[in-house]
């Protein structure tokens, strides 16, 4: 390298460097930290050391996206609450990719601020757009959730948003990771905001919120993301599988084409966020519901679940009973969620995901897979008691075995290949009842 000493940048760089090693080593002072975020707009921020137990889960991703991570920024932007509650989804959704552009934006600044003076910094997405090259696997750089709560800006409430101590849920979230220790860390908080109101169990137009703290992933992906990832695919394969104009015109209304039209030409909207918009927990918003709860709900709630609309659910999930039941004045639009796992293990990770309880009652069964072929592994798939348990390995005793070319599998998720012809060429061998294979599929409908 003594080959670049006489160049003008390097001897530029030495003469006028004010960057000191030493300094940039040393931990930054917290309150500096702090108050340049709360400058740039962030409205609260924490500090998570990378070894933080509660985020090691996803230490190793983010080591992957940003080696020398030593400190997770974790801030939250306002949204305004009676856009977000606005029963027009055109105003809601602006309210959301108004705040989320803030939010990237912030991180951008801050990003830049702490790069002029020399400490190394990276601001993954706050949503969209993700590493779509590995959906439908995990496509988020960081999960900002675990990081905000590590971070004491929250805990999770029931419906699986962070609810923020004074501005409730009406929150997004941002996360920076910069190659500097800090010289103090943020704690989580003593108790969790959510005050257990249910509001947001009866909001949910599909029941993915489950009173008992239970949620069903599958029902909230399928309706309000409708418009994103998989439903896009679907949509995209009824084009595709379409005769002629008018047999599209019979699988997608008017209407629907020119919401994606709108995805895709402005940015994708969520079909709902009511959750979010039921929520009174926080010190800033809690005053409404605490004057009279009976005029919080026939204001806030009640509109909602009133609202005519289109439901979009995958025949023969929990939604679909859930909604016959609750919202019969609801439209039911029956689709497919698009995902059709690329991998193995993509499959796996995609179980707990898709598993639909209540399509599950009265089993008490152990499933051994054994994969071969490109992607060699086994793994176990237990369920009971309406619960789901995956092991990367066989444990107990098998109810039923099924042994899988894995490439074949995956074509089978697909509905690219039949598996009565799997089972005559012997791709797919099960030992065991083929009632419990049917039952097994009856828990996963996409």
């Amino acid at each position: 390298m003594s080959k670049f000493d006489n160049h003008p940048t390097v001897r530029q760089y030495r003469e006028q460097s004010t960057i000191n090693d030493s300094t940039i080593a040393s931990p930054l002072d917290v309150d500096w930290l702090r108050s340049l975020c709360l400058e740039l707009g962030a409205d609260d921020v924490g500090f998570v050391e990378i070894d933080r137990p509660e985020i090691a889960a996803q230490r190793q991703d983010i080591l992957v996206a940003f080696p020398p991570t030593k400190t997770l920024v974790s801030f939250v932007c306002r949204m305004n609450r009676e856009n977000v509650r606005s029963l027009e989804r055109s105003i809601a959704n602006v309210e959301f990719h108004t705040t989320g552009d803030e939010v990237n934006q912030i991180a951008h600044e801050i990003v830049a601020t702490l790069e002029q003076k020399g400490i190394r910094a990276l601001n993954p997405a706050m949503s969209f757009p993700m590493e779509m090259d590995r959906f439908p696997g995990k496509i988020w750089v960081v999960s900002h959730k675990p990081v905000a709560v590590a971070a004491g800006l929250g805990h999770m409430g029931i419906h699986r948003n962070v609810i923020h101590p004074k501005f409730g849920n009406f929150i997004l979230l941002g996360t920076i990771l910069i190659e500097a220790e800090v010289t103090k860390y943020n704690r989580p908080i003593d108790y969790n905001p959510c005050l257990e109101c249910k509001l947001c169990v009866v909001a949910c137009p599909v029941g993915a919120i489950g009173g008992d703290g239970h949620f069903n992933f599958s029902a909230c992906y399928t309706h309000n993301y409708r418009e994103f990832m998989g439903g896009f695919t679907d949509w995209v394969e009824d084009i595709a599988e379409s005769k002629s104009a008018h047999d599209y015109r019979q699988k997608v209304n008017g209407s629907e084409s020119a919401s994606m039209w709108q995805s895709l030409a402005f940015k994708s909207n969520y079909k709902a966020a009511y959750c979010v918009a039921a929520c009174p927990a926080g010190e800033d918003v809690i005053g409404q519901f605490l004057r009279n709860k009976k005029v919080f709900v026939k204001e806030v709630v009640r509109p909602l679940q009133d609202k005519k609309e289109t439901i979009y659910l995958v025949p023969g999930s929990d939604a679909q009973n859930y909604v016959a039941r609750r919202f019969p004045h609801k439209k039911v639009k029956q689709v497919s969620n698009g995902i059709r796992p690329n991998s193995i293990q993509g499959f796996l990770f995609g179980l707990p995901l898709l598993f639909q309880r209540n399509q599950s009652v009265g089993l008490d069964t152990i499933y051994h897979f054994t994969f071969t072929g490109k992607e060699k592994c086994q793994a176990t798939v237990i369920i009971k008691d309406k619960t789901i348990q995956i092991e990367n390995s066989h444990i107990g005793t098998a109810d039923i075995q099924i042994t899988a070319d894995s490439h074949t599998w995956l074509q089978f998720l697909a509905k690219e290949q039949n598996i009565v012809w799997a089972l005559i060429r012997r791709k797919i061998r099960i030992r065991g009842s083929l009632r419990l294979l049917q039952a097994f599929g009856k828990c996963f409908p996409s």
